[in-house]
């Protein structure tokens, strides 16, 4: 099982996107849970966190929550990233490899700028990141933001695709 966890600052839309592509994950049995950590937001992302069944937390330490979450894989992922067609397969397969941590594939369609690409690094999620409880139980401290749960951990790269959630404030 799979839980997944998402930093939020005043973004209801792009959550809401995420989030109606993880309801793939969560009737094939994939994802057992969503975990919202949210940064103060003032729109209805805490709305629609609570309408999905997802736990929303404004206050928390990261290291204590990993504790409590249901799944034995956690996919950390930016809100309006969307995994794309066969992620549920591929990361069940993938899991019950135990292969360790993991990062999906750059969307072809949606690319970065060639000279960001080659200027300025991806943001720590931006493809997402898929480990196991335990390994993030014993990387992460208190104060800890999911990114920098993410740093200094060795992945491997998942075919499966993830269209960044930068190509939905485009739209």
């Amino acid at each position: 099982m799979l839980t997944v966890l998402m930093e939020c600052h005043n973004q209801e839309p792009e959550l809401a996107h995420t989030l109606s592509v993880l309801v793939t994950g969560a009737v094939e049995g994939l994802v057992s849970d969503v975990v919202v950590l949210d940064h103060g937001s003032a729109d209805g992302t805490e709305r629609v966190a609570e309408a999905a069944g997802c736990r929303f937390h404004r206050d928390w330490d990261l290291a204590g929550l990993i504790a409590t979450v249901r799944g034995d894989w956690l996919l950390l992922i930016e809100p309006g990233a969307r995994p794309q067609y066969g992620w549920v397969d591929e990361l069940a397969e993938y899991i019950t490899l135990n292969a360790g941590p993991a990062r999906f594939s750059p969307s072809r369609t949606f690319r970065r700028p060639f000279l960001k690409r080659l200027f300025q690094p991806a943001a720590p999620l931006e493809s997402g990141f898929v480990l196991s409880k335990r390994e993030a139980q014993s990387a992460a401290r208190a104060g800890m933001s999911l990114a920098e749960l993410t740093q200094g951990i060795k992945t491997r790269r998942l075919t499966c695709e993830m269209i960044p959630a930068w190509a939905m404030r485009g739209r």
